[in-house]
């Protein structure tokens, strides 16, 4: 191993060169179903004697609440229940919150003594259908004493500042500097420094159907059932017992298909609670959906909001030394998930380069806006953009081409495992091979033709070259690592499943997390499970478990279920192919040594006319009980509680953050765009995107993630953005204002695939479901800086918008508009 001595690591795995099922494109087994409309949304779920409930969102960013009348509201015709703030907080406890210091900026299911961003909830209206409970909403009437608008992250920081929570003393939640390697050795040693300050606005996951719950409160029992299509860090739904004030063994969270989630359903758990609080108060089921406003201004998952102060040690030939990054990060108005965003970076902070030292400081900044939580990347597709800009302006001002910068800094494959500077691990990885299939697949020396001569007749086409990482199965500690003495260091983030054969053969593997959170968790699961007992993927069932009944999960995020759930399959597999070996051997009267599985049976060494296929030996298993010896128990059935492969503790001086993100995927995208530089506007001529993540299960279920991801992140690059004016006003809470772009923007993309097989994981699979994005922003904005070049032009902010684009062409020496 490269880098640091480490000790810890799983042996390495040894993975068969032929399969019959990984590795394939074949049709979703969930395809059905949802086609035929029957997904089982939370909509469809909704019956006619459920209720219904609609949030009252704050119109000011910053105010204290003086009072709230809801008498007009309750006497409605068809008003079941009212409640406001203060009698949520009678009926429930605090949110689930991984922040720091929770105690000192507590967050709730509605607000009580003040809200604090545009859109956080004052009061709950329970009626017969929705419509009414709209109608109840507009009887409420709220008095507000309006506070001062803190909206810029930088200047929240200031002294004199407006506090968004007061017993906080600061708006600033948390900040550390990490040193890792030799820094300032480093840059007293190089050549060059390359500094800039770089601007990430926020955006964030626009799901086709909004986070919703529908929630049942058994008063005979107390039994609470919540159908729910966020259900993410499975483990920890004890949690949201606890803020409804129930034991965890009366609380029974079951999934439901996602309808889109891209991080932004992690752990969303504010309308399971919402939904439960007004089921208990009404007596009957009750559903809360958000509307697309409470979803946009309300959700607690936008994206990430970061000003970055970096420098960039480099030498002459264009060898990278240490960077150093100093990022602000806007939280908004709670900061649930900590900075696990940062963590996140952390895991490939240096990208795919042989970096030697880093200084990370962040700052975690709160705000009058609705909070961060998750968006496909999770914080470290922030990184990815902001090192690519940097190596690009590096090799700028050394005169180098993106191509060769990139090629003299690549960890090489030899390298592998490779331990970075923050000590997470590189598992494997090719990256030169990438960037050789990305430059064929795009045609790179073809475009810079065009490039040439497009500029000959005063037209600006651009080519950008990123190579970035896709970090994947997250450990625990990434939670935790960053306090010395954390309050729960936890270690657990297991993934379960249960295998069961019936008396005819028929496999049903049942999941205890996401229902279809966009893997195709069934295909996927479906597929291993093929491959262990060569059967049709088509002919297995996959179904789910709610958490009462569930084993240990985790659940989707970080690119983890297909590495988890691979192995969980594995293991119980294992379980089951081991009691139908001793089976097998007592029915065939063999010694078990001399049996081997073959074509879904087990067979006699040399004797494949002997032989009892796995439909033998579950009937027997099943039904006939005195025909095995007295110790085998009937049935065939096993579950396997499958916990991370590989990774390491934290070092108690945090120079060494341990392994917790070890296996790492890799992607090279190429876009060629043509910028208007009167009009500001961007066409796309051509895409190529090559990844590499590990062993392939399916690569069209792989190439929808990827196309999907660029999309989002082509988004994110030109378009989206979640905007608030100086009054902390969400300018752009509708998609007539939040521009999401159409597949008339988005153009086809040329996919490729490198394979370089983990030897840490099942198959040698790592984690795919979130590469387009962490890749397609830094390379968009590349492509931009690099048609604008001649005129002097470089865009640090994003999405660079027409009018941002426009903006930096006047302020341009080398252009006048």
């Amino acid at each position: 191993m490269t880098g640091r001595d480490r000790s810890g690591a799983p042996p390495v795995r040894t993975h068969k060169e032929e399969r019959n099922w990984v590795g394939k494109s074949i049709r979703r087994v969930e395809d059905p179903k949802f086609l035929r409309g029957r997904g089982g949304y939370i909509a469809d779920l909704v019956t006619p004697w459920t209720l219904h409930a609609a949030v009252l969102r704050s119109p000011y960013a910053h105010a204290r609440i003086v009072a709230i009348d809801t008498t007009a509201a309750e006497a409605l015709d068809g008003v079941h229940a009212v409640i406001t703030g203060a009698q949520a907080a009678e009926l429930t406890d605090p949110m689930p919150d991984f922040g720091p210091d929770p105690a000192n900026h507590t967050w709730r299911c509605l607000a009580v003594d003040k809200v604090r961003y545009v859109g956080e909830g004052v009061a709950i209206a329970v009626a017969d259908s929705r419509y009414l409970a709209e109608d109840a909403l507009g009887l409420i009437e709220v008095e507000y004493e309006p506070l001062p608008a803190v909206v810029d992250p930088e200047a929240a920081l200031a002294d004199g500042s407006a506090l968004v929570h007061e017993t906080l003393g600061s708006n600033c939640a948390y900040e550390r500097t990490f040193d890792f390697g030799e820094v300032d050795r480093d840059f007293a040693e190089a050549d060059l420094v390359v500094r800039d300050r770089l601007r990430w606005h926020r955006s964030g996951g626009q799901p086709l159907e909004t986070v919703g719950a529908i929630a049942d409160f058994d008063h005979a029992t107390g039994q609470v059932t919540i159908d729910t299509n966020s259900l993410s860090f499975t483990s920890y739904l004890f949690m949201v017992a606890g803020t409804l004030r129930i034991p965890a063994n009366k609380l029974d969270i079951r999934p439901v298909p996602a309808g889109g989630s891209f991080g932004s359903k992690l752990f969303a758990t504010k309308p399971a609670v919402i939904a439960a609080m007004c089921s208990r108060v009404a007596g009957r089921p009750v559903v809360y959906l958000e509307d697309r406003i409470d979803n946009m201004s309300n959700c607690d998952h936008h994206g990430s909001d970061r000003i970055y102060e970096v420098e960039l040690a480099v030498m002459r030939d264009g060898t990278l030394r240490g960077i150093k990054i100093d990022t602000i990060d806007d939280y908004g108005a709670y900061i649930q998930f900590g900075v696990g965003h940062h963590g996140n970076a952390l895991a490939q902070v240096t990208g795919p380069y042989k970096i030697g030292s880093v200084r990370y400081r962040v700052r975690a900044v709160l705000t009058n806006k609705n909070q961060q939580g998750a968006y496909r990347g999770f914080g470290s597709e922030v990184n990815n953009w902001m090192l690519e800009q940097m190596v690009d302006k590096a090799a700028r001002e050394l005169g180098m081409d993106p191509v060769q910068i990139r090629r003299r800094n690549f960890i090489q494959p030899s390298d592998f495992p490779y331990f970075v500077p923050t000590g997470n691990v590189y598992d494997s990885g090719n990256y030169g091979a990438v960037l050789d299939e990305a430059l064929k697949l795009a045609d790179y020396d073809r475009w810079r033709a065009e490039q040439a001569k497009a500029r000959d007749e005063g037209r600006y086409i651009g080519v950008g070259l990123i190579s970035a990482q896709e970090r994947s199965v997250f450990s625990a500690t990434e939670f935790w690592f960053w306090f010395d003495e954390p309050g729960a260091p936890v270690t657990s983030m297991p993934e379960s499943v249960t295998l069961k054969v019936d008396a005819t053969g028929g496999i049903t593997a049942t999941l205890y997390s996401c229902a279809f959170w966009g893997n195709s968790p069934e295909t996927m699961v479906a597929q291993l499970v093929a491959e262990e007992f060569d059967c049709d993927p088509h002919a297995v069932s996959v179904v789910y478990q709610g958490s009462k009944n569930g084993l240990p999960a985790t659940g989707p995020g970080g690119s983890r279920t297909t590495v988890m759930l691979a192995g969980a399959v594995e293991g119980a597999t294992a379980k089951i192919k081991a009691k139908a070996l001793r089976t097998a051997a007592h029915l065939l009267e063999a010694d078990p040594d001399d049996l081997k599985w073959v074509d879904g049976g087990f067979q006699v060494k040399g004797v494949p006319e002997q032989r009892k296929s796995l439909a033998d030996i579950a009937v027997v298993l099943h039904l006939f009980k005195h025909s095995l010896p007295e110790d085998v128990e009937s049935g065939l059935e096993e579950c396997k509680v499958y916990d991370h492969p590989y990774t390491t503790m934290p070092s108690s001086d945090r120079k060494d953050l341990g392994v917790f993100y070890p296996f790492m995927g890799h992607a090279c995208h190429v876009p060629v765009v043509e910028v208007d530089v009167e009009t500001g506007a961007v066409t796309f001529l051509a895409y190529a995107a090559v990844h590499d993540c590990g062993t392939l299960v399916n690569p069209r279920s792989l190439a929808g993630h990827i196309v999907g991801g660029t999309a989002q992140g082509i988004g994110t690059a030109l378009h989206e953005e979640f905007v608030y004016d100086a009054d902390g006003q969400l300018l752009s809470s509708s998609f007539l204002d939040y521009q999401i772009p159409t597949a008339m923007e988005v153009p086809a993309l040329a996919i490729g695939h490198a394979e370089t097989p983990s030897p840490y994981t099942p198959h040698g699979i790592k984690g795919g479901g979130e590469g387009g994005r962490m890749m397609a922003p830094a390379a968009v904005n590349a492509a931009v800086n690099d048609a604008l070049a001649p005129l002097g032009v470089r865009l640090t902010e994003l999405p660079m918008t027409p009018e941002r684009i426009l903006t930096a062409l006047r302020a341009s020496p080398g252009r006048a508009l």
